[in-house]
């Protein structure tokens, strides 16, 4: 049985900010910052690329509920540009 892939919640593990160019959005942490991402936005080769030189660090899975907060709020900034 697959089991459904779920978003993240990242978090800025230097001292300086981040700026992570993904696909779907530009996302920036200040140092020790956390921030959900969508479960299709984990396999962003940019994120991945972050997450490589240890930039940015996975802090655990997104619940369903942030899962459902977070893709309301990304529709949300999508219709209002």
């Amino acid at each position: 049985m697959a089991t459904k892939r779920r978003g993240m919640l990242v978090k800025n593990t230097s001292e300086r900010p981040v700026v992570i160019e993904m696909n779907t959005r530009l996302l920036r942490l200040g140092p020790g910052e956390e921030r959900l991402i969508t479960a299709e936005e984990v396999r962003d080769p940019a994120l991945r690329e972050s997450l490589q030189i240890r930039s940015v660090s996975i802090v655990r899975p997104s619940t369903l509920e942030e899962e459902q907060s977070l893709k309301r709020l990304l529709e949300e900034e999508q219709r209002a540009e």
